[in-house]
């Protein structure tokens, strides 16, 4: 009977997980356990865990041979040396919000490329003013996006952006999905394809490779009429360099739903640029439907591993995704 330990603390919706665990796989034990100890206690006979195991307890745990991370871009930290060494598999959620998140990034385009927040402003003045807009209009069915990072939320974005009219180039190290509608290129053309985008959009994971991997060089590379769209994760931003730039007028805007510090700082002089959309990471938040995406595929996995077939959303531990 294989076992499966939920990593504290316990929750209501992981006692509903395993509960439905036990019921559909009655061959599987699953634990809850109440303290990280008694998870220490559980982890030595454990072979799945859902969660994450810290460095001291990793040696604990000896039959362990399926780890499913409950985020797609866990925290820094979660990827240690002894974890990547390790046989055990991790697999990840990732694709579960690629819909609402490809959304999200919409609104921001949609937003931008009218002038939208310069509008907002008028009318929280209100100020009828036809020329409040700074910025040009940008008319999508004529515009490129550069969409950096192509995996799940990437390539849905590409879907819409190209739904819209709009000319999609890809950057991606790892093509996973079908998307005929990009032209695709790897990571080393990225430079020389900034300078074409009228919307740089990054929804690529922190990794040892992304992280501060948009600094001032490159927003220099960007267009005066481009926007920066940030909604993969705040580590690969120097939010300094951005602010710098978009403060100089090098580049038309920004939207951002991800920041190196989180909370953003109240006092960052970010907040105050009329051309910029900042949400507080929340491009997710609400959706009813990602708690059942979420159970649905790690009941799948479950069954998998039981079964010795292969499992879903595998993840290449030293590259963290």
């Amino acid at each position: 009977m294989p076992k499966l330990v939920m990593m504290p603390p316990p929750t209501q919706r992981l006692r509903q997980w395993a509960d439905e665990i036990r019921r559909q796989i009655p061959s599987y034990q699953v634990i809850i356990p109440p303290t990280d100890k008694a998870a220490g206690t559980e982890l030595a006979e454990a072979d799945a865990v859902f969660g994450w195991v810290p460095p001291h307890m990793l040696s604990i745990a000896k039959n362990l041979r399926w780890l499913q991370s409950p985020a797609a871009g866990p925290q820094a930290g979660f990827y240690y040396p002894e974890l990547i060494a390790h046989p055990v598999q991790v697999c990840n959620p990732r694709g579960v919000y690629n819909d609402h998140i490809g959304q999200h990034i919409l609104m921001y385009i949609l937003a931008l490329a009218r002038g939208l927040p310069y509008y907002v402003d008028a009318q929280r003045d209100q100020r009828w003013d036809t020329e409040a807009r700074q910025t040009p209009y940008v008319d999508l069915k004529n515009a490129i996006a550069l969409i950096v990072g192509v995996g799940g939320i990437g390539q849905e974005t590409a879907r819409l952006c190209h739904a819209f009219g709009m000319q999609v180039l890809g950057v991606d190290a790892r093509w996973e999905y079908e998307v005929p509608w990009v032209e695709k290129h790897p990571p080393k053309d990225l430079d020389q394809l900034i300078p074409q985008a009228d919307f740089v959009i990054v929804t690529v994971p922190h990794t040892p490779q992304t992280e501060g991997m948009w600094h001032g060089e490159r927003f220099e590379l960007m267009k005066s009429t481009a926007y920066f769209i940030n909604i993969g994760r705040g580590a690969t931003t120097k939010i300094e360099d951005l602010t710098r730039i978009l403060e100089t007028g090098q580049i038309a805007g920004a939207a951002l739903d991800v920041y190196e510090i989180e909370p953003f700082p109240q006092d960052h002089r970010l907040w105050k640029l009329s051309n910029v959309i900042l949400t507080p990471h929340i491009a997710v938040k609400d959706a009813e439907d990602i708690t059942n995406r979420h159970f649905d595929l790690l009941l799948d996995n479950a069954r998998r591993f039981v079964a010795g077939e292969p499992l879903r959303n595998v993840v290449d531990k030293a590259q963290w995704y």
